[in-house]
Protein backbone atom coordinates (compact mmCIF):
# COMPACT_ATOMS: atom_id res chain seq x y z
CA UNK A 1 0.00 0.00 0.00
CA UNK A 2 1.25 3.47 -0.90
CA UNK A 3 0.36 6.40 1.36
CA UNK A 4 1.13 10.02 0.54
CA UNK A 5 0.29 13.59 1.45
CA UNK A 6 -0.61 15.83 -1.47
CA UNK A 7 -1.36 19.50 -2.07
CA UNK A 8 -4.18 19.84 -4.62
CA UNK A 9 -3.87 22.65 -7.17
CA UNK A 10 -5.27 25.99 -5.94
CA UNK A 11 -5.47 24.64 -2.38
CA UNK A 12 -3.61 25.41 0.84
CA UNK A 13 -4.77 22.28 2.68
CA UNK A 14 -2.65 19.13 2.62
CA UNK A 15 -4.57 15.89 2.02
CA UNK A 16 -3.41 12.40 3.10
CA UNK A 17 -4.21 9.92 0.32
CA UNK A 18 -3.96 6.24 -0.66
CA UNK A 19 -2.90 4.99 -4.09
CA UNK A 20 -5.51 3.24 -6.22
CA UNK A 21 -4.57 0.47 -8.69
CA UNK A 22 -5.26 2.75 -11.68
CA UNK A 23 -2.64 5.35 -10.65
CA UNK A 24 -5.09 7.80 -9.08
CA UNK A 25 -5.17 8.74 -5.41
CA UNK A 26 -8.05 8.54 -2.93
CA UNK A 27 -8.53 10.73 0.13
CA UNK A 28 -7.60 8.59 3.13
CA UNK A 29 -10.30 9.91 5.46
CA UNK A 30 -13.11 9.00 3.08
CA UNK A 31 -11.67 5.59 2.39
CA UNK A 32 -11.26 4.51 6.02
CA UNK A 33 -14.18 6.46 7.51
CA UNK A 34 -11.99 8.22 10.09
CA UNK A 35 -10.64 11.72 10.51
CA UNK A 36 -7.22 11.91 8.82
CA UNK A 37 -6.11 15.51 8.46
CA UNK A 38 -2.51 14.48 9.21
CA UNK A 39 -1.07 11.15 8.16
CA UNK A 40 0.85 10.56 11.40
CA UNK A 41 -2.39 10.74 13.39
CA UNK A 42 -3.75 7.57 11.76
CA UNK A 43 -0.53 5.57 11.39
CA UNK A 44 -1.09 3.47 14.55
CA UNK A 45 -4.60 2.59 13.36
CA UNK A 46 -3.32 1.71 9.88
CA UNK A 47 -0.56 -0.45 11.33
CA UNK A 48 -3.11 -2.40 13.36
CA UNK A 49 -6.16 -2.41 11.04
CA UNK A 50 -5.04 -1.28 7.59
CA UNK A 51 -4.85 -4.64 5.82
CA UNK A 52 -8.29 -4.09 4.25
CA UNK A 53 -7.48 -0.62 2.87
CA UNK A 54 -5.97 -1.74 -0.49
CA UNK A 55 -9.09 -3.80 -1.18
CA UNK A 56 -11.30 -0.82 -0.46
CA UNK A 57 -9.17 1.36 -2.73
CA UNK A 58 -9.55 -1.14 -5.58
CA UNK A 59 -13.35 -1.00 -5.27
CA UNK A 60 -13.66 2.75 -4.60
CA UNK A 61 -16.33 4.49 -6.67
CA UNK A 62 -16.00 7.95 -5.16
CA UNK A 63 -13.90 11.00 -6.07
CA UNK A 64 -10.18 10.70 -6.62
CA UNK A 65 -7.14 12.80 -7.52
CA UNK A 66 -5.18 12.41 -10.74
CA UNK A 67 -1.43 13.14 -10.73
CA UNK A 68 -1.90 16.30 -12.82
CA UNK A 69 -4.15 17.75 -10.11
CA UNK A 70 -1.70 17.97 -7.22
CA UNK A 71 1.90 18.07 -6.05
CA UNK A 72 3.47 15.69 -3.56
CA UNK A 73 4.43 16.86 -0.09
CA UNK A 74 6.58 14.69 2.19
CA UNK A 75 4.49 11.67 3.28
CA UNK A 76 4.54 12.98 6.86
CA UNK A 77 4.76 16.71 6.34
CA UNK A 78 6.15 17.59 9.77
CA UNK A 79 7.26 14.47 11.62
CA UNK A 80 7.71 14.75 15.37
CA UNK A 81 11.44 14.13 14.83
CA UNK A 82 13.92 13.30 12.09
CA UNK A 83 16.94 11.28 13.20
CA UNK A 84 19.65 10.86 10.59
CA UNK A 85 22.17 8.08 11.17
CA UNK A 86 25.46 7.31 9.43
CA UNK A 87 24.59 3.63 9.06
CA UNK A 88 26.32 3.20 5.67
CA UNK A 89 29.66 4.55 6.91
CA UNK A 90 32.36 1.84 7.13
CA UNK A 91 33.82 3.78 10.04
CA UNK A 92 30.65 3.07 12.03
CA UNK A 93 31.48 -0.66 12.25
CA UNK A 94 31.99 -1.69 15.86
CA UNK A 95 30.54 1.54 17.24
CA UNK A 96 26.98 2.12 18.40
CA UNK A 97 24.81 3.71 15.70
CA UNK A 98 25.27 7.48 15.69
CA UNK A 99 22.70 10.07 14.64
CA UNK A 100 21.88 13.75 14.70
CA UNK A 101 18.52 15.50 14.63
CA UNK A 102 17.69 17.11 11.29
CA UNK A 103 15.23 19.98 10.89
CA UNK A 104 11.80 18.33 10.89
CA UNK A 105 10.20 21.59 9.71
CA UNK A 106 12.33 21.76 6.55
CA UNK A 107 11.27 18.73 4.53
CA UNK A 108 10.76 18.92 0.76
CA UNK A 109 8.54 16.59 -1.24
CA UNK A 110 8.94 14.87 -4.58
CA UNK A 111 9.86 17.20 -7.47
CA UNK A 112 10.37 20.11 -5.07
CA UNK A 113 13.01 22.77 -5.60
CA UNK A 114 15.79 23.05 -3.01
CA UNK A 115 17.85 26.24 -2.72
CA UNK A 116 21.31 26.08 -1.07
CA UNK A 117 21.83 28.05 2.13
CA UNK A 118 23.66 31.37 2.22
CA UNK A 119 27.39 30.98 1.83
CA UNK A 120 27.22 27.49 0.33
CA UNK A 121 29.38 26.76 -2.72
CA UNK A 122 29.52 22.97 -2.26
CA UNK A 123 25.98 21.59 -2.31
CA UNK A 124 25.73 17.80 -2.14
CA UNK A 125 22.95 15.24 -2.05
CA UNK A 126 22.75 12.30 0.36
CA UNK A 127 20.82 9.23 -0.85
CA UNK A 128 19.35 7.21 2.01
CA UNK A 129 16.39 5.11 3.06
CA UNK A 130 13.85 6.27 5.61
CA UNK A 131 11.81 4.13 7.99
CA UNK A 132 8.66 5.77 9.32
CA UNK A 133 7.46 4.86 12.80
CA UNK A 134 3.82 3.79 12.92
CA UNK A 135 3.57 2.68 16.53
CA UNK A 136 5.57 4.58 19.12
CA UNK A 137 7.62 3.09 21.90
CA UNK A 138 10.56 3.38 24.25
CA UNK A 139 13.57 1.08 24.73
CA UNK A 140 12.54 -0.97 21.71
CA UNK A 141 14.54 -4.18 21.31
CA UNK A 142 15.93 -4.88 17.82
CA UNK A 143 13.91 -8.10 17.67
CA UNK A 144 10.67 -6.08 18.05
CA UNK A 145 11.67 -3.05 15.99
CA UNK A 146 9.94 -4.01 12.72
CA UNK A 147 6.63 -4.11 14.61
CA UNK A 148 6.94 -0.35 15.10
CA UNK A 149 7.63 0.49 11.42
CA UNK A 150 4.65 1.37 9.20
CA UNK A 151 6.77 1.57 6.06
CA UNK A 152 9.61 3.08 4.07
CA UNK A 153 10.37 6.13 1.96
CA UNK A 154 13.35 7.71 0.16
CA UNK A 155 15.49 10.42 1.76
CA UNK A 156 17.68 13.02 0.05
CA UNK A 157 19.73 14.60 2.83
CA UNK A 158 21.00 17.66 0.97
CA UNK A 159 24.08 19.11 2.63
CA UNK A 160 26.27 22.19 2.34
CA UNK A 161 29.65 20.43 2.57
CA UNK A 162 31.69 23.60 3.01
CA UNK A 163 29.54 24.70 5.95
CA UNK A 164 29.67 21.18 7.34
CA UNK A 165 33.48 21.14 7.38
CA UNK A 166 33.58 24.33 9.41
CA UNK A 167 31.02 22.99 11.89
CA UNK A 168 32.82 19.67 12.32
CA UNK A 169 36.14 21.45 12.78
CA UNK A 170 34.55 23.22 15.75
CA UNK A 171 33.58 19.86 17.25
CA UNK A 172 29.91 20.16 16.29
CA UNK A 173 27.66 17.98 14.19
CA UNK A 174 25.97 19.32 11.03
CA UNK A 175 23.89 22.38 11.94
CA UNK A 176 23.34 25.05 9.27
CA UNK A 177 24.89 22.60 6.81
CA UNK A 178 21.75 20.45 7.11
CA UNK A 179 19.20 22.94 8.38
CA UNK A 180 17.70 24.12 5.08
CA UNK A 181 16.08 21.09 3.36
CA UNK A 182 15.72 17.31 3.42
CA UNK A 183 13.97 15.66 0.48
CA UNK A 184 11.53 12.93 1.50
CA UNK A 185 9.12 10.90 -0.63
CA UNK A 186 7.54 10.52 -3.01
CA UNK A 187 5.33 8.42 -0.73
CA UNK A 188 5.38 5.85 2.04
CA UNK A 189 5.19 2.17 1.07
CA UNK A 190 3.91 -0.05 3.88
CA UNK A 191 6.15 -2.73 5.35
CA UNK A 192 4.01 -5.64 4.14
CA UNK A 193 5.11 -4.82 0.57
CA UNK A 194 8.70 -5.75 1.48
CA UNK A 195 8.17 -9.29 2.79
CA UNK A 196 10.39 -10.81 0.09
CA UNK A 197 13.18 -8.32 0.86
CA UNK A 198 13.26 -8.87 4.62
CA UNK A 199 15.39 -11.53 6.30
CA UNK A 200 15.50 -11.06 10.05
CA UNK A 201 17.03 -7.62 10.66
CA UNK A 202 18.22 -7.29 7.07
CA UNK A 203 16.31 -5.36 4.40
CA UNK A 204 17.84 -5.63 0.92
CA UNK A 205 16.70 -3.17 -1.75
CA UNK A 206 18.42 -2.02 -4.94
CA UNK A 207 19.35 1.67 -5.20
CA UNK A 208 20.12 3.90 -8.17
CA UNK A 209 21.22 7.56 -8.22
CA UNK A 210 21.11 9.86 -11.27
CA UNK A 211 22.16 13.45 -11.86
CA UNK A 212 20.61 15.21 -14.87
CA UNK A 213 19.67 11.82 -16.31
CA UNK A 214 23.21 10.40 -15.97
CA UNK A 215 23.56 7.42 -13.69
CA UNK A 216 26.09 8.04 -10.92
CA UNK A 217 25.85 4.84 -8.93
CA UNK A 218 24.01 1.62 -8.25
CA UNK A 219 24.01 -0.24 -4.98
CA UNK A 220 21.81 -1.83 -2.38
CA UNK A 221 20.92 -1.56 1.27
CA UNK A 222 22.85 -4.75 2.10
CA UNK A 223 25.81 -2.39 2.69
CA UNK A 224 24.22 -1.04 5.85
CA UNK A 225 26.72 -1.40 8.69
CA UNK A 226 23.89 -1.12 11.21
CA UNK A 227 20.51 -2.63 10.15
CA UNK A 228 17.42 -0.49 10.62
CA UNK A 229 16.14 -2.39 13.70
CA UNK A 230 19.37 -1.45 15.50
CA UNK A 231 18.90 2.18 14.50
CA UNK A 232 15.43 2.10 16.01
CA UNK A 233 16.75 0.45 19.18
CA UNK A 234 19.39 3.15 19.55
CA UNK A 235 16.95 5.98 18.81
CA UNK A 236 14.48 4.69 21.40
CA UNK A 237 17.02 4.01 24.15
CA UNK A 238 15.85 6.11 27.11
CA UNK A 239 13.65 8.11 24.71
CA UNK A 240 10.15 7.90 23.26
CA UNK A 241 9.54 7.43 19.55
CA UNK A 242 6.25 8.73 18.15
CA UNK A 243 4.09 7.88 15.13
CA UNK A 244 5.45 9.72 12.12
CA UNK A 245 9.06 9.88 13.37
CA UNK A 246 11.51 9.47 10.48
CA UNK A 247 14.52 7.21 11.01
CA UNK A 248 16.96 7.92 8.15
CA UNK A 249 19.88 5.64 7.39
CA UNK A 250 22.20 8.38 6.19
CA UNK A 251 23.80 8.49 2.77
CA UNK A 252 24.50 5.35 0.77
CA UNK A 253 25.47 7.57 -2.18
CA UNK A 254 26.63 11.20 -2.32
CA UNK A 255 28.90 13.31 -4.47
CA UNK A 256 31.41 13.33 -1.63
CA UNK A 257 31.35 9.56 -1.35
CA UNK A 258 31.71 9.07 -5.09
CA UNK A 259 34.74 11.34 -5.35
CA UNK A 260 35.34 14.25 -7.69
CA UNK A 261 36.62 12.18 -10.63
CA UNK A 262 33.39 10.22 -11.04
CA UNK A 263 30.88 12.67 -9.69
CA UNK A 264 32.12 15.91 -11.24
CA UNK A 265 31.34 19.24 -9.62
CA UNK A 266 28.98 20.13 -6.79
CA UNK A 267 25.28 20.55 -7.43
CA UNK A 268 24.41 23.68 -9.40
CA UNK A 269 21.16 25.60 -10.07
CA UNK A 270 19.17 23.74 -12.70
CA UNK A 271 20.48 20.30 -11.71
CA UNK A 272 18.01 17.47 -11.15
CA UNK A 273 18.81 14.68 -8.69
CA UNK A 274 16.84 11.43 -9.06
CA UNK A 275 17.08 8.76 -6.36
CA UNK A 276 15.36 5.44 -7.02
CA UNK A 277 14.72 2.56 -4.62
CA UNK A 278 13.34 -0.85 -5.53
CA UNK A 279 9.68 -1.32 -4.48
CA UNK A 280 9.35 2.35 -3.46
CA UNK A 281 9.87 4.48 -6.55
CA UNK A 282 11.76 7.65 -7.44
CA UNK A 283 12.38 10.84 -5.49
CA UNK A 284 13.27 13.84 -7.66
CA UNK A 285 14.89 16.99 -6.26
CA UNK A 286 15.44 20.13 -8.36
CA UNK A 287 18.22 22.54 -7.44
CA UNK A 288 17.30 26.23 -7.49
CA UNK A 289 19.30 29.43 -7.25
CA UNK A 290 19.31 31.92 -4.40
CA UNK A 291 17.64 35.19 -5.31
Amino acid sequence: MRLATILPRASVEAVPVVAAPDGTWIELAGLIGREATRLEAVLPWLLAHGSHVPGRAAQWKGPRYRPSEFSFLPPVVRPPAVREFDAFSPGANGDPPRFFFANHHALAGHNAQVVPPAGCAELDFGFGLGAIIGHGGRDIAPARAWEHVIGFTIVNATCARDLERAERAAGLGPAKARDFATGVGPWLVTRDEFALCLDGEELTLNLSARLNGRELARGDTARLVHPIPRLIAQASRDADLYPGDLIATGAAVSLTGLGAVKAGEWLQPGDVVELEVERIGLLRTRIGARK
